[in-house]
């Protein structure tokens, strides 16, 4: 009987401490992985404010090509080749800041895996 009661004091205890094993490496998983999305948004965020300080030095560029252009005498301003070298170079910039908004919503909208991946 003493053995029985022992034995059930040991099993208990195992429980116990598996389930606090459980909840500690749950509870890490978690803020890993919210951790690790929060390094992904801020890169892109970065990479986000790089583009747009590109579209705005881009921005500055095309009209001071518009007004030399201008000064110059220079009819059908908008057909020069420069300039519409400039509009694809800007529409490339903000294709590349539409991606970059959609990749940080992308990330931002993840869930997190129920089940923790295996650590070897």
């Amino acid at each position: 009987m003493e053995e029985n009661r022992e034995e059930k004091k040991q099993e208990n205890g195992n429980m116990t401490t598996e389930k606090i094993w459980n909840s500690t490496v749950k509870t890490f998983h978690s803020a890993t992985f919210k951790a690790n999305q929060y390094k992904r948004i801020v890169q892109k965020k970065i990479d986000l404010n790089a583009v747009q300080k590109k579209i705005s030095a881009a921005h500055s560029d095309l009209g001071k090509l518009i007004d030399d252009m201008r000064e110059a005498g220079e009819k059908a301003i908008l057909n020069k080749a420069d300039v519409r070298a400039m509009f694809s170079q800007i529409d490339s910039l903000k294709h590349t800041a539409t991606s970059l908004v959609e990749e940080i919503e992308l990330i931002k909208s993840e869930e997190e895996p129920t089940e923790p991946e295996e650590v070897n």
